[in-house]
């Protein structure tokens, strides 16, 4: 992937592909951002994690990096879905997030023109993400850059125990329990 440099008034700023060698700055922006989500120990990724699904053979996911100046900004984290109905992959952005300090730059807008511009690329029709419900910079500024917002849409998420029951998979607790206790 290109690697873009445009400048804002005196300052420069790099947008391009993470590598390898982001790997813990990638970690260090998701805890901000889950920090800024109100969420700061929610977070169980490890840099290991993110080397194995975003660096390693199948890689799950994709991930710029936004540099101002040389110092780590900001970052996109995205992956591809699949639409039944259009046919086609879609783009999803999981995660956008730019430091405070470095808001108002045009960092976020940079980010998310060149998330779309690769959802292009990629023959995408669409590129969708979630916003929380609070978060009204976000929300202002997605409605500014033209989001559609699918109110009558829930979000639904299986995960752990239920994940497990719903898999018809035992838990590692009731694999334990002697048979009948079942």
């Amino acid at each position: 992937m290109a690697q873009i440099t445009l400048y804002n008034g005196y300052m420069a700023l790099e947008i391009r592909a993470a590598v390898v060698e982001d790997v813990g700055q990638i970690l260090t922006f998701i805890r901000a951002l889950a920090t800024y989500e109100r969420e700061p120990d929610a977070v169980t990724a490890t840099e290991e994690d993110l080397l194995r699904d975003g660096f390693g053979p199948n890689p799950y996911f994709s991930c710029l990096i936004a540099k101002q100046d040389g110092a780590a900004a900001g970052f996109a984290l995205y992956f591809f879905d699949y639409s039944t109905w259009l046919g086609k992959p879609g783009l999803y952005l999981e995660d956008i997030f730019v430091h405070p300090e470095f808001r108002g730059l045009g960092i976020g807008k940079a980010l998310l023109q060149r998330v779309a511009a690769i959802a292009l690329e990629k023959g995408c029709p669409r590129l969708k993400w979630e916003v929380l419900d609070w978060n009204t910079p976000a929300i202002d500024f997605y409605s500014a850059m033209g989001a559609e917002f699918l109110d009558e849409w829930r979000n639904v998420r299986v995960s752990g125990e239920a994940l497990r029951r719903l898999a018809g998979v035992q838990s590692s607790s009731q694999a334990m329990l002697p048979k009948g206790a079942q």
